[in-house]
């Protein structure tokens, strides 16, 4: 047996409020006929560091009188799991249509970067399948990640295409950006059920950095005031270093020499608080590349739609701290331009921020007439974007779901910071 784990590392699990890990206990018996024991719903976040962190969420629709994860270092040998270690995670009941679902949340500590582990959740009887995932490396170095517009609508017929393909053509992904209307309407239940079912395992092993749209919130009652949905906390383990009371929708993570960072476009009351804390995220970034997410668009791209207090608030920071790329979604359409200043794209070979609206879900709106800021645009087309990154180039594909490059091009970054666009966009046939 000793030749057999030799190498497995024992690791730690830190989950809520840093519990002492124990042992794994053997398994008890399943008690067949009590589906609403076992997980489903299963999906990594982050809530610190990638490379020493992971959070996991999954859901049960029945009471469990206690939820677990277990983690051990992942290796080929299936006798791995002998050597997992268990800590319980924190439960938080949600009402729903069919009664009450119970959200389990586990966090995984004193990870090693770089590192591929196994996970499970369950009740201790009940379990999901083991998961995968590996830790972000502690220095700089090259990753993809895939971004995605709007979900929304027809999600599990027409949306899981997306997805689906998203993965197969980059199924080293180390995470899934969605620019916010993850689903049509926020408080249902049901459509929640046939996001999480579109994305299904990849969500229990590739981490998803959700942003917030406006379809994300809602009123209860005409006369109130719209509210977040109730699901989204309990359901995305997020970081909370975002202004006071914009938790989990406003935050922001580092990962191999990119600083990511989340705004909440829809919070219109909070667009200053906001432009304030966004100033101190990019005044002490020292990564070489700076991502920024958030759902409405800085420029917008279908009829005749705009966003200037979104403008005025946060590009002055985005021009004044170079940052690279702003992914938005919004508009249900694609649109891409770069060296944006008061609207107007210069297009020459240095670089300012470059712009991209695009959408994955099938709802879609025409482009509009008057959109010169953009030098691809595109609507009526499902797509989905691969982006690329190493300390020297940011290079970023947008492909259609039947696998057609749609848009494509290339940043690059001397040693002194100076940006070098190259627009690789192809020659486009047919009618988009």
């Amino acid at each position: 047996m000793r030749r057999v784990l030799h190498g497995v590392l024992l690791c730690s699990l830190v989950v809520g409020a840093l519990s002492m890990a124990v042992p794994a206990q053997a398994p008890a018996p399943v008690p067949p006929a009590d589906p609403g024991r076992r997980p489903s719903r299963v999906v990594l976040t982050w809530r610190d560091d990638p490379a020493r962190t992971q959070a996991v969420t999954w859901r049960t629709d029945a009471l469990v009188d206690e939820a677990f994860a277990e983690l051990a270092e992942a290796s080929a040998n299936p006798g791995f799991a002998a050597l997992a270690r268990r800590s319980p995670a924190r439960t938080t009941a949600v009402p729903v249509p069919s009664g009450t679902a119970y959200y389990h949340e586990a966090r995984f500590s004193a990870l090693r970067p770089d590192t591929m582990y196994a996970y499970r959740v369950g009740d201790g009887a009940t379990w999901s399948e083991w998961f995968h995932f590996r830790t972000a490396a502690a220095e700089p170095a090259p990753f993809s990640f895939i971004y995605v517009g709007d979900a929304q609508n027809d999600l599990r017929s027409l949306w899981s295409r997306a997805i689906r393909a998203a993965i197969l053509d980059a199924p080293r992904a180390r995470f899934v950006l969605h620019a916010g209307d993850l689903v049509n309407v926020g408080e249902s239940d049901d459509e929640w059920g046939e996001w999480f079912g579109a994305g299904s395992w990849i969500n229990g092993m590739i981490p998803q950095v959700p942003a917030v749209g406006n379809h994300e919130f809602g009123r209860l009652n005409r006369e109130d005031p719209r509210q977040l949905t109730t699901l989204w906390r309990p359901q995305f383990a997020l970081p909370e270093d975002g202004p006071e009371g914009l938790a989990e929708t406003v935050y922001s993570f580092d990962y191999q020499g990119v600083r990511v960072i989340v705004l909440n476009s829809v919070a219109e009351t909070r667009l200053a608080d906001q432009a304030a804390w966004l100033e101190s995220r990019l005044k002490d970034n020292r990564n070489r590349w700076t991502v920024v997410a958030f759902h409405h668009p800085v420029f917008s791209v279908a009829g005749e739609r705009d966003n200037p207090t979104i403008r005025h608030a946060w590009k002055p920071l985005f021009d004044k701290y170079g940052v690279d790329v702003v992914l938005t979604g919004h508009d249900h359409s694609y649109g891409r331009g770069q060296n944006l200043t008061e609207g107007v794209n210069r297009r020459d070979e240095e670089t300012g921020t470059v712009y991209v609206v695009s959408v994955s879900g099938p709802k879609m709106y025409e482009v509009g007439k008057a959109r010169s800021w953009a030098t691809r645009t595109g609507a009526n087309v499902q797509l989905y974007q691969v982006v690329n990154v190493s300390p020297q180039s940011l290079r970023f594909e947008s492909r259609t779901v039947t696998g057609q490059l749609f848009d494509a091009f290339e940043i690059t970054k001397a040693r002194n910071g100076r940006r070098r666009f190259i627009d690789r966009k192809p020659e486009l046939s047919g009618t988009y």
